[in-house]
């Protein structure tokens, strides 16, 4: 029971990352250990486990999709992303540097983190480092899609959303900005309950979550320390949209004003940037702290 609550705050998390343009929620499972796992098991929703659903073989069922870590983790998510969402939108318009401040420190500590499980650096594994940067620099600079509520537009991006939340360095939230859909999606719908927004959304969420997640196991299964560099280049690249100090580019659409990108800029030595880093540190120590808790915890299982 204590392991499962572990992976209930391992999901919380997650979820709370998951709503933050520019972190990854998989970026904090690849750091708190699970990440590995939850896509095996999501990769486990084969035509085997179809079988063994409707043939009401109950527990069969929930031992091959690892049911009951997925059930503590996504549920650990979701609460985290219903229950803050109105939390994080109040501080982004009233404490921004702050919170970005927060981001910003647990994403450079994740950096350190992540790099060091590869195993071996060797060349190829420096380019795919090198790769996975650039990736993550280009989306930093990319201009914002304007909104849209099309059916089919939204199934897209719940199928690229969810990708990029369960792929660490790369946040589904800034993907929806991208796609011009992250206030109609993450904010306004969640907030309102909008099921003719959030309905299509899941089921494209559903369909990337288990076809992507076999192309991951595979590919991580294959050439391990390779994706490892290419996710650490993910997490590096994706400082650059997480940087506090910023203005945010606006443009109006019909009667709506978006943020199409940002202005940066160093920050001033006063108060503020003195607060900033003082949260910055606070955002490694958090990462420190998951990382510490998630080798007691594989400490624990190994010696009983």
């Amino acid at each position: 029971m204590k392991e499962y609550l572990v992976y209930f705050l391992k999901g919380l998390g997650m979820g709370i990352a998951n709503i933050i343009p520019g972190v990854s929620g998989g970026t904090i499972a690849l750091i708190t250990g699970i990440f590995e796992r939850m896509i095996n098991a999501l990769k486990s929703f084969d035509l085997v486990a179809i079988q063994l659903f409707f043939a009401g073989k109950w527990k069969s069922f929930a031992r091959r999709v690892d049911l009951y870590f997925l059930l503590a983790v996504f549920s650990g998510a979701v609460l985290a992303i219903v229950l803050l969402a109105k939390i994080f939108a109040f501080l982004f318009d009233q404490y921004p540097v702050y919170i970005w401040s927060f981001f910003f420190g647990l994403i450079l500590a994740s950096v350190y983190f992540v790099g060091k499980t590869v195993e071996r650096w060797r060349l190829t594994v420096y380019l795919f480092f090198l790769l996975g940067t650039i990736m993550a620099l280009m989306f930093t600079f990319l201009t914002p899609a304007t909104e849209n509520n099309n059916f089919w537009y939204l199934i897209l991006c719940g199928v690229v959303a969810v990708c990029s939340m369960i792929l660490p360095g790369l946040s589904g939230s800034f993907v929806l900005i991208l796609m011009g859909n992250y206030q109609l999606v993450a904010i306004d719908a969640i907030n309102n309950r909008d099921l003719s927004v959030l309905f299509p959304v899941f089921i494209g969420a559903v369909f990337g979550l288990i076809s992507f997640s076999h192309l991951l196991s595979w590919v991580f299964k294959n050439f391990r320390d390779q994706t490892i560099a290419a996710l650490t280049g993910f997490i590096l690249g994706s400082l650059g949209i997480i940087w506090p100090w910023k203005d945010p580019v606006e443009q109006t659409f019909g009667n709506k004003v978006k943020v199409v990108g940002y202005d940066f800029f160093l920050p001033h030595l006063n108060i503020e940037f003195a607060v900033a880093i003082i949260i910055m540190i606070a955002g490694v120590a958090a990462i420190w702290w998951m990382e510490g808790s998630a080798g007691m915890l594989d400490k624990s299982k190994s010696e009983q």
